[in-house]
């Protein structure tokens, strides 16, 4: 995976918020997205295809951030005219309940140009999750997904000690684990864990456990994190993956796709790496287009999510970013399918039943049998303050072993410093007195 050229597009947006006073904001698209999260080549090209396409001029306004929730803060309570957006699958449950999404025109869009139908079946029938009223489908074509695991180094951790999230509890990791800073995406596994026995015993399911949170289940999240904290290094939200490849950690919870991006980068500097989703299960998450309720030119948004829906721009994006598309044409499972990896995977869940023996990734491309393991992360409603009271807990007083020495021994030189600043103060003194006698 390469990284995108950040100050290549950066020029590329200051020049189009340069110059939108000046554009017709019909013929203006103004696109919201993470940092680093789509090639640059496919965003450039989008004006072109869109002049082939309609005849028409678009000029695109290509902005970017960093929390799903200053993203949703600017539409809800700035009405910002974003119009597309690349929100997470719990912001656009959230931004549906709120009326704060408006539905794809695929209308407008000839059925011989119409590339919505590329996104996998699964994907589509986790969309379906998000609302018992409305078709999500219609509000979103998906992007990126991916699952959440362990990244971990097998020099020192083999994967049998990570077959269960309560590996975060093992002594052996003291100090060596860094946690993802992401509240909802590790309470939705570790309350997996918190309850494996009544996953086994079918007294309840991981769908069930991910997505009504109650008090219960977080004190039992809690409990179980609060123990854990003696191994946790660190709480972070991207450096963990750098680390990973420089020796500094044994273990990280990790995004499938960051994982992937550091197994990579780790080999080059001769570093092993490999990712793990624990038997209790995980989460898959998901990424996706969307025109928010104030947006301006729906026109060209439509086709804009469209144009993703491409199978090579699909592609080009995965190869640029190393995250996982949600389309599924023959053209992306022949990308997928790569003879180097000599283990097979079953994809039938998400490319049909040609799918059941493919040579793919298998940290892209988990097996079927772990996405049978796995739930789809939800809004936490009224339940995310206390969510978040209760992650802030857990790290509020998270001193590790090294942090630990840092601070007693920074303690000792500033006791030290003052200390010598009192005597040289008092000798000076001593001195004085001395002089004025004579």
């Amino acid at each position: 995976m390469k990284k995108v050229n950040s100050f290549l597009l950066a020029i590329f947006m200051f020049a189009g918020v340069f110059s939108v006073s000046a554009a017709d904001r019909a013929h203006s698209l103004k696109v919201y997205n993470w940092a680093d999260y789509i090639d640059e080549n496919v965003l450039k090209n989008f004006p072109v295809w869109y002049k082939q396409m309609t005849g028409e001029d678009v000029e695109v306004i290509y902005q970017t951030f960093d929390i799903n929730e200053s993203m949703l803060t600017e539409i809800e309570v700035g009405k910002e005219d974003y119009d597309v957006i690349c929100p997470s699958e719990y912001i656009i449950e959230r931004m549906l309940k709120q009326k704060l999404l408006q539905k794809i025109d695929k209308q407008l869009i000839p059925d011989s140009l119409r590339y919505f139908d590329n996104v996998a079946p699964f994907v589509v029938d986790k969309f379906a999750q998000m609302s018992k009223t409305e078709n999500v489908s219609d509000y979103t074509a998906g992007y990126m997904w991916g699952t959440t695991g362990f990244l971990y180094n097998p020099s020192f951790v083999k994967s049998d000690e990570l077959r269960s999230w309560g590996a975060i509890l093992n002594e052996k990791f003291q100090d060596r684990i860094f946690m993802k800073d992401a509240f909802r995406d590790v309470y939705s596994v570790i309350v997996l864990y918190a309850y494996r026995e009544q996953i086994e015993n079918g007294e309840l399911t991981r769908d069930e456990l991910v997505e009504h949170i109650t008090a219960e289940r977080i004190e039992a999240v809690e409990k179980i994190l609060t123990e854990a904290k003696p191994q946790i290094a660190g709480w972070e939200v991207d450096f963990g993956k750098e680390e990973m490849t420089k020796g500094r950690a044994w273990m990280n919870l990790s995004w499938s796709g960051d994982a992937q991006w550091a197994i990579e980068e780790a080999k080059e500097v001769g570093v092993e790496l490999d990712y793990i989703v624990p038997e209790e299960g995980s989460n898959v998450w998901f990424d996706g287009w969307c025109i928010p309720i104030y947006a301006k030119n729906t026109k060209a948004a439509s086709w804009f999510i469209n144009y993703m829906c491409i199978p090579q721009n699909a592609i080009a994006n995965m190869e640029e970013i190393g995250y996982v598309s949600v389309i599924a044409s023959p053209e992306v499972l022949e990308w997928a399918n790569d003879e180097e990896n000599e283990q097979t995977v079953d994809l039938t869940y998400f490319f049909g039943e040609e799918a059941n023996a493919v040579h793919a990734n298998p940290v892209l491309y988990p097996d079927r049998s772990i996405i049978e393991r796995c739930a789809l992360m939800h809004d936490a409603g009224e339940q995310s303050e206390e969510l978040l009271r209760m992650w802030n807990r857990v790290k509020g007083d998270n001193l590790n072993a090294t942090m630990l020495v840092v601070v007693v021994v920074v303690l000792l030189l500033l006791i030290a410093f003052l200390v010598m600043q009192v005597v040289t103060k008092r000798n000076a003194k001593k001195a004085q007195f001395r002089r004025n006698r004579k």
